[in-house]
Parts: structure tokens; C-alpha cells; sequence
């Protein structure tokens, strides 16, 4: 069936919300979609991409119950919420470059394909505090990589006290961070700074640094489902193994870290590459209860032990 029949048999024959969903699901599975960006299956895609269309707030359903899918539409409703489901099937856009909206440790971004959409388990540390390894409230920390300030921003909420560094060395990553700290009203403690990894740094120094830089592998690129391609790949790619940033971040960092600092980096799937490329270095693997591996957490006297060791050979 051609795209103007579905879209035709969606505005004459469905009715309700409930109806909108089913067919946005029935849509999304008969195309393959990839899910992952936010949501993790067709129907909360489906569910998320109806209410936005409709002007309503995610949380509505929680606020109502199902009761709300069996609200009728109108016909103009019916028209805008099909249109975007054809949108989404047609581009294999995701859904958060749609809408424009994408959540982080429960907080709302803005985002748009100058930025990756955030889905980064750093949410469960920001929301543990790191209480794991540190025993007090960092003054200085540094989001590394910030790309549209997400973690930053969650980092200014869980330490009201801190000051923090939202680095990235694209300009238009940090425009929508930008907007993400004045809507969020932090500019008075989130500064956005474009920077070549420390290249723009000097002299300052951090008790905490967390970094989601660019980690995929050449491999993984190749084998990236076709939503992933609407992300910037400055923001993704990271050499043959993935890890060519995180050295420079492991190098360098040491330098940035006040005594007893911590520094966290993820790198995903290059997880497996770590242990070739820095053998002997003591980090720490964490795990997640809400899903999420490829995050270490290293403190600044190992890494000088490993670097001047590394030296010394």
C-alpha cells in the first residue's frame, strides 16, 4: 500500500487515541524501525509520538489511566498525528529530533540533530550522587563532551552548590546547551565553553570530571541502524577501536583533577578495547540496575601511578 492510502484509511476509519496507537504500532513494525532513543519498542514510541501530536503532556496517561484512549479525535487531530507517524516511518528520524524533546534523569531537554539525543546510564550515578566513591560534595566538576548539556545540567541539580564546566568543541552542540541552561534558569552556575578537549582549560582543576565523549568503533559505525545517521558523527566516531579520545581524556585529565578527584568516562561497547589499549591501568567498571554498561570510574593518584609508570618503561 502507497503512503497516501495509509494516511487516507487513517483519517476516514480511525476514531479514538487507542486507534491512532495501534496504527501507528501496526505502521512502525511493517517498516522495521529501529527503537532506542528514548524508548525502547513501537508501542511507548507510538504512545509518545500520538500525545505529542496532540498537544498533550507525557505525563497525561499516568494522570488519567487508559481512559484516555478511548478520547475521539477530530479530523484535523487524525491528519497531524498520521503525518507525523508517516514522517517518522518516511526519514527514520527519531523520535526526540520530531518532537524536539528528549528526557534525562526525569528532566526535559530540548534537541535537534546538532546534538545526540542523551540516553546515557550516567543518569543512575547523577541520581546516586556518586555516592559509590565520593565522600563529599564535589565544588568543581567538569562535563566533558557535553553536547547538548544534559549531564551538566543533571550534575547542577543533584550538587546546588557546584560549579560546573559543560565543555564541547562544537559550537552548535553548545548553542543547544545554551538553551537547555537558561531554560533550566542555571547560567549563574553552568557555563558552556567550547574547547578542543583541555585544549581551552588551562589552569583549571575539577574535583569531579565525567565524560560521554565519542566512542564508537569503525566496526560499530558501519553496523549503526539508519536512525543513528541523523546524529552528528563528530559525536559518535572515535578511531579503529573507539578509544582515541578517551586516551587524550586519560592523559590530560590527571593534570585537571584536584587531589582525590574522580573521573568518569563511558565507552560503551569499546569496553572491550580497554584493556589492550591502557594494560595495567586500575579502573573501575560499574554496574547499572536500570540497564547501561561501559562506564569506568578511575581516581587522579592511579592515574599518575600508571602514567609515570608508563614513563619509567
Amino acid at each position: 500500500m502507497t503512503d497516501k492510502i495509509y494516511l487516507d484509511e487513517a483519517i476516514n476509519d480511525l476514531h479514538t487515541i487507542l486507534d491512532m496507537v495501534r496504527w501507528s504500532v501496526s505502521r512502525f513494525n511493517d517498516a522495521e524501525l529501529y527503537f532506542g532513543h528514548g524508548t525502547d519498542n513501537p508501542w511507548d514510541e507510538a504512545v509518545s509520538l500520538v500525545l505529542y501530536g496532540l498537544h498533550l503532556p507525557q505525563s497525561m496517561l499516568a494522570q488519567t489511566g487508559e481512559g484516555l484512549f478511548a478520547a475521539k479525535l477530530t479530523r484535523s487531530e487524525r491528519e497531524k498525528v498520521a503525518e507525523l507517524v508517516l514522517k517518522r516511518v518516511q526519514t527514520r528520524m527519531p523520535l526526540p529530533y520530531i518532537t524536539h524533546e528528549a528526557w534525562f534523569c526525569g528532566l526535559p531537554f530540548y534537541v535537534d540533530e546538532r546534538v545526540l539525543i542523551p540516553r546515557s546510564p550516567f543518569a543512575e550515578l547523577i541520581q546516586k550522587r556518586f555516592s559509590d566513591h565520593l565522600s563529599k560534595a564535589p565544588a568543581m566538576i567538569l562535563d566533558m563532551c557535553t553536547g547538548g548539556g544534559c549531564i551538566a545540567i543533571a550534575l547542577a541539580y543533584a550538587f546546588e552548590e557546584a560549579h560546573v564546566d559543560a565543555v564541547d568543541i562544537s559550537s552548535d552542540a553548545l548553542a543547544v546547551a545554551d538553551e537547555n541552561i537558561q531554560e533550566h534558569q542555571l547560567s549563574d552556575r553552568v557555563y558552556p565553553i567550547e574547547s578542543d578537549l583541555f585544549s581551552n582549560l588551562q589552569g583549571q582543576r575539577y574535583d569531579l570530571i565525567v565524560s560521554n565523549p565519542p566512542y564508537v568503533d569503525a566496526q560499530d559505525m558501519a553496523d549503526l541502524p539508519e536512525e543513528y545517521h541523523h546524529e552528528p558523527e563528530l559525536a559518535l566516531a572515535a578511531g579503529n577501536d573507539g578509544l582515541d579520545l578517551v586516551e587524550i581524556l586519560l592523559k590530560q585529565g590527571v593534570n585537571h583533577l584536584n587531589d582525590g578527584g574522580w573521573m568518569f568516562i563511558e565507552v560503551g561497547n569499546s569496553e572491550v578495547h580497554m584493556a589492550q589499549r591502557f594494560a595495567g591501568l586500575d579502573v573501575q567498571w560499574l554496574t547499572f540496575k536500570h540497564g547501561g554498561h561501559g562506564i569506568f570510574a578511575v581516581q587522579k593518584e592511579i592515574l599518575v601511578e600508571y602514567w609515570n609508570k608508563q614513563a619509567g618503561e
